[in-house]
């Protein structure tokens, strides 16, 4: 498997060839790794990509123009094999995935897929670009997944770490169903506040799932260390949260799109939050990570 770094003074961040997905983002200044590191026994990714989907389809299963097609979780993307490096130079890498044989057979429409690493001083920006190689319109979600550790510090726990966003919101979380589908039902987050405390109990109905989200800043803060680093996501109308319960990361998924509802028509062109790309068009979407 190829993996490959880009570093300047202050940060060094390493990419797996398989699925363009970020593995490390090694603090030099304070010596932490802030990506997590895999454990298969907990969740065995560091911080996958989304494209096409966001989340489970209703029985794994969509119809576009009279045909049925399967669809992962996720989309294909993740532990993906054919992406491969694109570009590279001192401060960038850029990976990309064209439509075959083998994703029109799942996701009938002619693609571009890039993706792209950007370190700049304390900063990293992941920048995701789809180009519509088709003659048709092209429907898409897109989004990303990282998971950050927490615990960075000897003797902290999970209950140490809290979310704070850049404003007060009244947010409420929609709820997901035994089989990874999203309820029309939702429960209160926020009432007029900007923090999340971090339990071992607040993953265990799965992910919050804020849509339309009025804040597009998001920090994990030590309760003993302050500010660990701050995600910013302009591009992207919906949050994600996640963990294992009670793990040692938390995964801010910014998205363009969201799971199949309960109630969907499993239509493609009906689907919740779907994008649209007219024929010959690119769509740029990018979130910045700064780490403190």
């Amino acid at each position: 498997m190829n993996i490959y770094q880009l570093e300047n003074e202050f940060l060094k961040i390493a990419v797996k060839e398989t699925g363009a997905e970020l593995c490390s983002v090694y603090n030099r200044e304070h010596h932490l790794e802030h990506i997590w590191q895999a454990d298969p026994q907990i969740w065995g990714s560091h911080a996958p990509n989304l494209f096409p989907n966001i989340g489970m389809m209703k029985n794994g299963k969509y119809h576009f123009q009279g045909k049925t097609y399967e669809m992962p979780k996720h989309g294909f993307i993740r532990h993906n094999e054919n992406i491969r490096l694109k570009e590279r130079s001192e401060h960038q890498l850029v990976f990309e995935l064209l439509y075959s044989e083998e994703t029109l057979a799942v996701y009938p429409f002619k693609f571009s897929y890039r993706i792209a690493y950007t370190l700049r001083g304390k900063s990293l920006e992941v920048s995701q670009q789809v180009i519509n190689l088709d003659t048709q319109e092209l429907y898409f979600c897109l989004g990303g997944h990282p998971a950050f550790n927490i615990c960075l510090f000897e003797g902290e726990t999970l209950e140490d770490y809290r979310l704070e966003f850049d404003r007060k919101m009244m947010l409420r979380s929609h709820i997901l169903s035994p089989n990874g589908l999203v309820s029309e039902e939702t429960k209160p987050i926020l009432k007029n506040e900007k923090q999340i405390p971090l339990t071992r109990d607040i993953f265990a109905e799965d992910a919050l799932i804020f849509r339309e989200i009025p804040s597009k800043k998001v920090a994990i803060f030590s309760n003993q260390h302050g500010k660990i680093l701050e995600m910013t996501y302009r591009d992207f109308k919906n949050l994600g949260i996640w963990a294992k319960p009670g793990a040692p990361y938390v995964c801010l998924e910014p998205w363009l799109g969201v799971a199949d509802f309960e109630n969907t028509s499993q239509q493609l062109t009906e689907k919740a939050d779907i994008e649209k790309l007219e024929a010959g068009l690119e769509a740029d979407f990018s979130y910045q990570v700064n780490f403190f």
